[in-house]
């Protein structure tokens, strides 16, 4: 079925739906409502996410979420912003400048913490030839760069953050949202990939500053094609290092995995065996890297050794 992508539509058009009933955007198997009245988020969202389908509203909604200007003397002074989760103020007020980074966290955290059809898991998502790469790494591990490294190198984004696996068959669905980075590798991975598209820079965030990384519009297309995980790998960036994969214990990464999802509990006996299942049928690796090339060299490899 034709759908509109949100480049189809008008800037006023945008407005309009932003400002009123709500921008309804398709992320693979998400549909989010999306409201505001901030234009800078509304720039940012028409950029990062040009590609995206689109509805015309009378659809379901997963996720109907809301950024609006403080109200009283912080609209004018300082101003500020709200997240709004379901008409509800949802977390602390924000400067008007993080409005695109807001939207990005919060998107994180409805599906996170309500979507649990998936085993979700906090881990970079790529795929090659039908397999997954599942990267799950802690903060300053280097994930997001190594993942918007290997976009640019023939893997497919599934998603950066969130890797939504089914509860029915253990396959991979992706999201193809933006990827964020912070800090210093906005600028590496600005020199590694010139062709790339980001947000502006946002400064003096509670993680630094940073900016957000358009994904392809070829992966936004195949959005809805799932995977299959071939690779579960730990990256680490550690300066100085040589490349190096050294494989895991089976046991230690299942341990692992279970502390990076968000929502083991709520799928009991069934998100064990997925991720069992997983594990089990897997290429368990650390990887620890510094130089970019060498970490596409090492993909590379990976990817044809298990043709």
């Amino acid at each position: 079925m034709f759908r509109m992508i949100l480049a189809d539509l008008s800037l006023s058009d945008l407005d309009n739906r932003l400002s009123g009933p709500g921008l309804s955007l398709l992320c693979g198997p998400m549909a989010l409502r999306i409201r505001s009245d901030i234009r800078l988020l509304r720039d940012g969202i028409r950029l990062l996410y040009a590609d995206h389908p689109i509805s015309d509203g009378q659809e379901f909604c997963d996720y109907s979420i809301a950024i609006w200007r403080a109200s009283g003397l912080r609209r004018w002074v300082k101003p500020q912003i709200r997240f709004f989760f379901d008409h509800a103020p949802t977390f602390e007020p924000l400067p008007l400048g993080h409005a695109l980074p807001m939207l990005e966290w919060g998107l994180n955290w409805c599906i996170s913490t309500r979507s649990h059809q998936y085993l979700i898991l906090h881990a970079a998502v790529i795929e090659r030839d039908g397999r997954a790469a599942v990267m799950p790494a802690p903060p300053g591990s280097g994930k997001s760069t190594l993942c918007a490294t290997l976009i640019h190198r023939g893997w497919r984004l599934l998603s950066d953050e969130l890797a939504l696996i089914s509860l029915v068959d253990g396959r991979v669905h992706g999201l193809a949202r933006p990827v964020g980075l912070k800090n210093r590798s906005i600028d590496i991975i600005s020199q590694f990939a010139p062709d790339s598209t980001f947000s502006a820079k946002t400064h003096d965030t509670a993680k630094g500053t940073v900016a957000h990384l358009k994904p392809h519009a070829d992966h936004v297309k195949r959005v809805n094609e799932t995977a299959k995980v071939a690779w579960v790998i730990f990256p680490q960036y550690v300066a100085g290092s040589e490349p190096v994969l050294t494989a895991r214990d089976k046991a230690e990464t299942m341990l692992e995995l279970g502390r990076h999802a968000f929502n083991y509990a709520y799928s009991l006996r069934r998100g064990f065996s997925i991720l069992a299942d997983i594990v089990g049928e897997s290429a368990c690796y650390d990887f620890r890297y510094e130089r970019l090339d060498d970490a596409v060299s090492t993909f590379e490899q990976l990817a044809l050794a298990n043709r």
